[in-house]
């Protein structure tokens, strides 16, 4: 999918959404002029060539040359100049490092994320997206941080531990970790109005979960560590979803069963 994105746009592609920058307008202006100019010289020349009657030649001018350049020479254009059109600006290039999220439970007391912080920038980590959710002992936070090459999963779990964390997971993540929270959330209850059978696919995107439709594993004995979250479904009775490593906020739960109301009361409205 990649390299067939790259290719249809020259690689000038945005890599979290895939969508190209706006051309500038100077680029776009002559762009235009690129693509008509030689159609309205040519048409000239062939009508000035056979001296018809002057209402036919405006008449023709006018129709041809509009045909041509709308459905025809401008898209053609676009599309050959599209690298050079959507290129962004030529930067340094620089080491863009590693981003991380990280999990972690502190006291749910003054100065317990300053700790953190402060050894995560030891290890010159930039905190670039921070979540916290309360639970029972005391707070679940979430971290998304940018970190030089050579820091590892390892180092920044040594460091958040040093710092007072416990029950710490660390894994890479990539720039769509950081797309705002609550967009992403309205996104996907737009999404479960429109089609209430996308209940479950919007709550494992949501929450960055599996759904499990094994029906051997769900007839088994599910794990009690909090990775395994049952939402109320319309439908079927329970939708379950797993997430591994990584236990469910009481905060992710209480979102979760409110698409699932949401659902319950568009499939109502529809019938």
């Amino acid at each position: 999918m990649d390299s067939l994105r790259t290719t249809l746009t020259g690689g000038t592609a945005c890599d979290v959404c895939g969508r190209l920058p706006h051309p500038r307008r100077l680029r776009l202006t002559l762009a235009k002029l690129v693509a008509i100019a030689p159609v309205e010289l040519a048409l000239h020349a062939v009508v000035l060539g056979a001296h018809p009657p002057y209402l036919v030649s405006v008449a023709l001018l006018a129709s041809v040359t509009t045909a041509l350049v709308i459905w025809v020479v401008e898209p053609s254009t676009m599309r050959l100049l599209r690298s050079w059109l959507h290129a962004p600006k030529v930067r340094p290039r620089q080491g863009t490092g590693t981003l991380w999220r990280i999990r972690v439970t502190l006291d749910d007391r003054a100065g317990s994320l300053e700790h953190v912080t402060r050894e995560l920038a030891d290890l010159d980590a930039n905190i670039l997206g921070l979540h916290v959710h309360p639970i029972d002992a005391g707070v679940r936070d979430e971290l998304v941080v940018s970190t030089p090459d050579g820091t590892t999963a390892a180092d920044l779990e040594e460091a958040v531990e040093a710092a007072g964390g416990r029950e710490t997971h660390v894994w890479p993540t990539t720039a769509l970790a950081l797309v705002d929270g609550q967009t992403k959330a309205l996104s996907l209850s737009a999404r479960v109005v429109a089609d209430p059978a996308e209940l479950p696919h919007a709550v494992a995107e949501l929450l960055g979960a599996q759904l499990v439709t094994d029906r051997a594993t769900l007839a088994g004995q599910l794990p009690y560590d909090g990775t395994v979250l049952k939402v109320p479904s319309p439908w079927t009775g329970l939708f379950v979803f797993s997430r591994p490593g990584e236990p469910f906020t009481p905060a992710e739960s209480a979102r979760a069963h409110r698409l699932a109301e949401l659902a319950e009361a568009a499939q109502t409205i529809s019938s």
